[in-house]
């Protein structure tokens, strides 16, 4: 599967800060518990590219179907 393919998986997401000062994000689908933790710097940097890739996705006028994007 690419990054740029549609899915039917459904995963719960959470994102917080652990007790060791790492950042994880968890990801938790049917079978899979996935715990990824980072250094803060990293976090920043992850959060930098999502911000990144969602400006790219508005660019190219694709929203979730159905919805209507509120201004």
């Amino acid at each position: 599967m690419g990054i740029d393919k549609e899915s039917e998986i459904a995963a719960n997401l959470q994102i917080g800060p652990t007790t060791l000062g790492m950042v994880r994000i968890y990801v938790e689908a049917e079978g899979v518990d996935l715990p990824l933790d980072f250094e803060p710097e990293e976090a920043e940097e992850i959060a930098e590219e999502l911000r990144a890739a969602a400006e790219a996705a508005r660019g190219m006028g694709g929203g979730p179907k159905g919805k209507s994007r509120k201004s």
